[in-house]
């Protein structure tokens, strides 16, 4: 499938930025230019912002059940586009297609489960010490979210939050990946296409730390939700908390796998081999190091070093493809460094060790 310019998602409508700024965006099996994004400035967050007020107002007066029902028109259309918004992530961000796949599609039960939650928002009576007094909890929207997600799994970062907030019965403005823009665009898509009210998502791009620095103190904005690396997310629940903003933060894991003396070794390499490679080790869930029983650890070592050099590694269309690129250059760098520090430290290297 060509790969899409991406536009901004304002008051319903496929824009270009008010200045017709774009950036670019490259597939990371190639190093090329595949297509560009739109670049927001506040003219634009201006205009999102004012439609998520009127978004919002319109689709939180919606009875829960109407917005259940669009929710899973929604999900449908992501199942009936599965193959082509996956084509276009594997373009964006390099992943196999089979794994983009999956996530295009676990976009559309992630869907449903909130569909399904949002007829479960119950409130709850208190006994009153007064018995001519009832006490009521009810609980209401809090109104327009600011959502900013990651570029390693495009979909699946966005409609966590997207889903969510729209089964409570809030409007959001996704702040989405500029690396990855015209996948998560797709789901935004569905989501219009379903029937939700003109303002009650939105979708921009530009400079991350501009648009956040005006959306979060933003008095539209009652909420914040984050996925990313904790220095960036300390750094925005600290400006959420200067305006009392309530926020949900998913920040960076350093994940440790531990293998007993007892386990199935077999099986222990297959899985934790599996989640280390999966993405090309872009998931905040990645194994990042590994404790091994001293009486096993030969065997294991030379067990994932055989998994790894069985790996077919290449670009994510291309059929049997296992592992796709690292997203972004400033990790081959990276990668290079750590490598070339663990060997001075004494390591050997027993599998790959250099750009392919």
């Amino acid at each position: 499938m060509t790969y899409p310019n991406t536009q901004l998602f304002i008051a319903g409508q496929w824009q270009d930025a008010a200045e017709g700024k774009t950036l670019a965006v490259f597939n990371p099996a190639t190093g090329k230019e595949i297509g560009r994004v739109a670049h927001a400035t506040k003219v634009d967050l201006d205009r999102a912002l004012d439609a998520a007020q009127k978004g919002f107002e319109a689709w939180r007066d919606i009875p829960a059940a109407e917005r259940a029902k669009t929710m899973r028109r929604a999900a449908a259309l992501m199942r009936e586009r599965a193959e082509a918004i996956a084509a276009i992530m594997v373009q964006e961000q390099g992943k196999p297609l089979a794994e983009a796949k999956v996530e295009t599609m676990a976009s559309a039960d992630i869907i449903e489960w909130f569909a399904d939650e949002s007829l479960r928002v119950y409130g709850r009576i208190v006994p009153s010490r007064n018995l001519k007094a009832q006490q009521m909890v009810l609980k209401d929207p809090v109104g327009p979210v600011a959502a900013f997600t990651p570029w390693n799994f495009p979909i699946n970062q966005v409609v966590r939050k997207l889903a969510a907030a729209l089964a409570a019965g809030c409007s959001i403005l996704v702040k989405a990946p500029e690396e990855t823009p015209a996948s998560p665009a797709e789901l935004i898509r569905a989501f219009a296409d379903a029937g939700v009210p003109v303002g009650t998502v939105g979708l921009v791009y530009g400079d991350p730390a501009e648009i956040s620095s005006y959306l979060i103190p933003h008095p539209i904005i009652r909420k914040v939700t984050f996925t990313g690396s904790t220095p960036v997310g300390k750094q925005l629940a600290a400006l959420a908390g200067k305006h009392m903003k309530r926020v949900t933060m998913e920040l960076g894991g350093h994940a440790p796998v531990i293998v007993a003396e007892d386990a199935d070794l077999e099986l222990a390499i297959k899985i934790s081999s599996g989640a280390k490679f999966r993405n090309a080790g872009q998931v905040c869930i990645s194994p990042t190091r590994y404790l091994v029983h001293e009486n096993i650890r030969a065997d294991f070592v030379a067990g994932f070093a055989k998994y790894a050099q069985g790996l077919k590694v290449g670009d994510g269309l291309t059929a049997g493809t296992q592992m796709g690129p690292l997203a972004n250059p400033r990790r081959i760098t990276a990668m290079a460094d750590l490598l070339a520090d663990a060997v001075q430290q004494g390591a050997k290297v027993l599998a790959g060790g250099e750009r392919i």
